[in-house]
């Protein structure tokens, strides 16, 4: 649910206006959809008729020993995980390939594919800041972690690669958030809920139509996190630096698209 202003407040109307993209004739290469948005989209590709492709059906992608398992029914493809952090990045990957076996005009082979997902950049998706004037800020030995997810479904997948990291390597977690008012705050911080308590709110700089620091405090204290603000990302990584923690925190800063590229341009990281 995104946009909904603009495409509507269910998933069968945004789907419906999405769907508005399909061509006459022209293949359809689908990820998996919930049924009432799945639906929308079958209607749309018979009213076009354009063959449609979906992930589960006609064709398949899995992972195996941390290895990318794509399959459909020109064969199998036995490939390295994407570079990009995040079980949803191989479903991702698994539609580009889709994509490109679908269009008669390329014929590309395994390692072109391969090089293809384990070099992708993708700016401000689970993007780990390893230096800069930023980071410079926050806490030493700490982790930041860089996400524009705005929406609900934003919100889950950015937590589910969250919850992967923990695994790993055990941190506590802070998240530093700034939204745009017509954002759901309450369904995009509820997915943090079990990962944190500790919430910092922050305006975005030079944008108008940011979501007030109080509305945006009042969303996370409805859901029992711990919430302060900051005057900025800058100030929100002072805060956290001057906190005692045993073991050096995970930092995400995440909310916006708007406020991921106010950070990479504070913390001089340079488009991919």
């Amino acid at each position: 649910i995104d946009h909904s202003e603009f495409l509507g407040n269910s998933l069968q109307s945004i789907a419906t206006e999405k769907a508005g993209i399909i061509k006459r004739g022209v293949p359809v290469i689908c990820a998996e959809q919930a049924p009432e948005a799945m639906a929308a989209i079958e209607a749309q590709a018979r009213r076009m008729r354009a063959p449609l492709h979906v992930a589960g059906e006609g064709w398949h992608i899995g992972v195996e020993h941390g290895r990318l398992v794509y399959q459909d029914e020109r064969g199998l493809m036995d490939l390295a995980a994407p570079r990009l952090f995040g079980r949803h990045q191989f479903d991702n990957a698994g539609l580009a390939i889709a994509a490109l076996r679908a269009a008669d005009a390329f014929r590309i082979e395994t390692s072109a594919y391969e090089a293809g997902i384990v070099n992708a950049e993708w700016p401000a998706r689970m993007q780990r800041l390893g230096s800069g004037a930023l980071v410079d800020q926050g806490p030493v030995g700490g982790e930041i972690w860089l996400d524009g997810g705005h929406n609900a479904e934003g919100g889950r997948v950015t937590a589910a690669a969250l919850g992967d990291l923990e695994e790993r390597v055990s941190r506590p977690l802070v998240v530093i958030v700034g939204m745009m008012a017509n954002k759901d705050a309450a369904s995009f911080l509820a997915n943090f809920a079990g990962l944190t308590r500790h919430i910092i709110a922050v305006t975005i700089p030079d944008r108008e139509g940011t979501m007030s620091l109080d509305r945006l405090m009042d969303a996370a204290r409805a859901l029992g996190m711990r919430v302060e603000s900051a005057a900025g990302v800058e100030a929100a990584l002072r805060t956290i630096a001057a906190l005692a923690y045993e073991v050096p925190p995970r930092i995400l800063i995440t909310g916006s698209l708007y406020l991921a590229g106010h950070v990479l341009a504070a913390n001089g990281t340079p488009p991919a």
